[in-house]
């Protein structure tokens, strides 16, 4: 739920000691202690104010800080910058981003909401400076003539990214097919499912002798009946065996 000045009231806020505990994005709640032409200074219990520019009040153009802000009230608001050296704290009443375009990378997979609908594909809200567009070629596997067909506005979708222009504010999108934990699981365990039998083929042959050169061959050997069966058995056992130990 937010707030008139666009802060999540059910976020959690920190509550920090000193600056050194401070970090960017990081929601704290203070007093405003003076009013001035540039911005307003706030007491948030590190031992000196910090300042909010008048441009960080709040979304849109503010004339006067003493629209939005007076003197003894109680705020919430994020930590913009922090210069531990020179003790400086800037602060915003603007809730940050949650992906900020150094945060984006292909292939990276959100949790986003449906925002607007076109004939040509979805936007979605994943908590960038704008939305993706998932164009309507990547909503689905089988053909999607119109978006409406499968989603409507405020559905929550999990994304993948395809690619992003900074310059021109673009960020194509398409549909993830998993979330990357049980994506990540599902990898892991094919791995180790291929790595095993690789490894099993590969300690077959040894034992049946396939890697043996080509014209060498081996010394034929006299069996007595019977026997051949009983040794296809004792590979198979040590087989196992090597495979169970490799395992555990």
């Amino acid at each position: 739920m937010m707030d008139d000045n666009g802060l999540d009231s059910a976020a959690a806020v920190d509550t920090p000691s000193n600056i050194h505990d401070l970090r960017p994005k990081m929601r704290l709640d203070g007093c405003v202690t003076k009013i001035d032409l540039y911005g307003a200074f706030v007491d948030i219990g590190v031992g000196r104010d910090a300042l909010i520019h008048i441009s960080k009040l709040k979304q849109g153009q503010v004339n006067r800080v003493s629209e939005v802000l007076s003197e003894g009230d109680q705020i919430s608001v994020y930590v913009d910058k922090v210069e531990k050296e020179s003790g400086r704290v800037s602060l915003t009443m603007i809730k940050p981003l949650d992906v900020t375009w150094g945060d984006l990378k292909r292939g990276n997979i959100y949790k986003g909401k449906i925002t607007r609908l076109e004939p040509y594909g979805a936007f979605v809200d994943i908590g960038a400076e704008r939305p993706g567009l998932v164009h309507v070629s990547e909503l689905g596997e089988e053909f999607v003539r119109r978006p409406d067909e499968l989603h409507s506005v405020g559905d929550d979708i999990a994304v993948r990214v395809l690619s992003f222009d900074r310059k021109k504010r673009r960020i194509d999108l398409t549909i993830a097919d998993s979330d990357p934990d049980e994506e990540s699981g599902e990898d892991e365990e094919e791995t180790e499912e291929v790595a095993s039998t690789a490894m099993e083929i590969a300690l077959r042959r040894a034992l049946e002798g396939a890697d043996v050169p080509p014209g060498e061959g081996r010394r034929p050997q006299s069996r007595r009946p019977g026997t051949r069966g009983r040794g296809k058995r004792s590979q198979d056992d040590l087989l196992a065996r090597t495979l169970r130990s490799r395992k555990s």
